[in-house]
């Protein structure tokens, strides 16, 4: 797959979640901090990234830029997705199913943050199972990576998208 080039794009970033950290010395405590960190332009164009560093805006800056290598664009139909699917990684599963115009993003904090910057503004969906920040939004680029669009479907078949309509 192309690496989409973050460059071009107009990225609005948002923090999930950020994580303390410590490990005990001889001295005391040290802390650090994780930032779990997602990007998007708002229009079919999402990624994440996880920045570790001793201070909050240096983990911050880090998961920003680690999540600008890990773009995926999705496909998208109008304002909801194309079809409902189940997007899995390590315990964490999240159910993702398409709502008619105006019921608006109807979602948790992790996956929330995933589908407003991707762009999707009418869905319904539920976390099954694990609750952990980081396992839940992967598993939502996961399932949104997943999803085909009817005209995606029709060339991979080798037909047009009216013969699979039936």
């Amino acid at each position: 797959m192309a690496r989409i080039d973050a460059s071009t794009l107009d990225l609005q970033e948002r923090v999930v979640s950020i994580n303390r950290v410590s490990k005990t010395v001889k001295g005391g405590r040290i802390f650090k901090f994780a930032a779990l960190v997602v990007v998007g332009d708002g229009n079919g164009t999402v990624g994440f990234g996880l920045g570790k560093a001793s201070e909050v805006p240096d983990a911050i800056r880090k998961g920003i830029e680690d999540a600008k290598k890990n773009l995926i664009k999705i496909s998208l139909k109008g304002t909801t997705i194309p079809h409902e699917v189940i997007g899995v990684f390590g315990a964490g599963r999240v159910l993702m199913k398409p709502a008619p115009e105006g019921t608006g993003v109807i979602a948790g904090g992790p996956v929330r943050a995933v589908l407003e910057t991707a762009g999707i503004r009418d869905i319904r969906t539920k976390c099954l199972r694990s609750n952990n920040p980081c396992n839940v939004v992967n598993a939502t680029i996961n399932g949104l990576a997943s999803l085909r669009s009817l005209e995606q479907v029709a060339a991979i078949r080798g037909k047009t998208a009216q013969e699979i309509l039936g």
